[in-house]
């Protein structure tokens, strides 16, 4: 088991509006790529465990030909609220790093 952190090039979040963050998974290598997708670890239903969402919350896309996995959530709270701590979402992706993968 190897935890997503090491295997991927890039995990980051970020506002995809006011309303939803976006998870953006990226692999430099195609091989390593089909490990993560094929392994069964890194699913919808797991991110929305990660985040304390039923799935259906979850939008969950393999971008094959740009060795990338994608996903957006609602923010917990809307961009700009008082009580919205990272208004630009970028720190939103550590929950994702230590899912481990076989």
């Amino acid at each position: 088991m190897t935890s997503l952190a090491r295997l991927a090039k890039l995990i980051r979040s970020k506002n995809a509006g006011p309303f939803e963050l976006t998870f953006d998974i990226m692999f430099d290598d195609a091989a390593m790529y089909r490990r993560v997708k094929e392994s069964g670890a890194l699913t919808r239903d797991a991110v929305a465990k990660r985040y304390g969402l039923p799935p259906d919350r979850v939008k969950f896309f393999f971008c094959d030909n740009a060795l990338a996995i994608k996903a957006s959530i609602p923010r917990p709270v809307f961009q700009g609220d008082l009580l919205d701590a990272d208004g630009h979402g970028g720190q939103q992706y550590a929950p994702l790093m230590d899912i481990e993968i076989p």
